[in-house]
């Protein structure tokens, strides 16, 4: 039990946290579990109900598509995680709609906007990853709770660690960032980056007019 929120011990769960453990760095594990933790701290003060098993799930895998050898060339890290996490829950038979929610959550959660306007798990998810991320809500946070977040769950050198592993995942397939937020941190760190625009699509495009 960590700031009022107990993490699951379903066997999925507890699995989960092993196969992530072997897949990512305890930086990203530890982000992980603090997505979850402000996730669930929001969704309760919201008075919101939601499948705790499926929001840690969706947190612990959210952002696997980062680590290599577990990213594809040629889609979004967003979706490598979202479908590791369709694979995990389906080989251990859970529901496709429990496998769809959790994709979609992953799929969904650097996208602004959309996620707040959609299931439980899907907004919680999001809501938690802009906490830790950039500190949205921290403030409406019981700075007690978030003590015991961080006690369980250190930062270290989250900022810094955090954007040099995001362009570690995305630079050796930077058009995959098209369109997203993924492309500003490419265009800080990356010196070559070319960043695609819509202006330039639409103004280059085959059409005569």
């Amino acid at each position: 039990m960590i700031a009022g929120v107990a993490f699951p011990d379903t066997p999925a769960a507890v699995e989960a946290g092993h196969v992530v453990r072997q897949m990512t760095s305890p930086l990203i594990f530890h982000h992980s579990c603090r997505v979850f933790l402000f996730g669930a701290i929001d969704a309760r003060a919201r008075g919101v109900r939601l499948e705790a098993e499926l929001l840690y799930i969706a947190a612990l895998f959210h952002d696997t598509g980062l680590a290599r050898p577990f990213s594809e060339l040629t889609q979004r890290f967003e979706l490598d995680g979202a479908d590791h996490a369709r694979r995990f829950l389906l080989t251990r038979a859970f529901p496709a709609e429990y496998a769809d929610v959790v994709w979609a959550a992953i799929a969904l959660h650097t996208t602004p906007g959309v996620p707040a306007r959609m299931g439980s798990e899907i907004a919680a998810l999001a809501r938690g990853v802009l906490t830790d991320a950039v500190g949205l809500g921290l403030d409406e946070i019981d700075p007690d709770q978030t003590s015991e977040v961080l006690n369980a769950h250190p930062r270290g050198d989250f900022k810094n660690e955090f954007l040099r592993a995001y362009v570690d995942g995305q630079a050796h397939r930077p058009d995959t960032t098209y369109g997203t937020v993924n492309a500003d941190v490419l265009e800080r760190f990356v010196p070559t980056f070319d960043r695609t625009n819509m202006v330039d699509r639409v103004m280059q495009s085959p059409w005569p007019t």
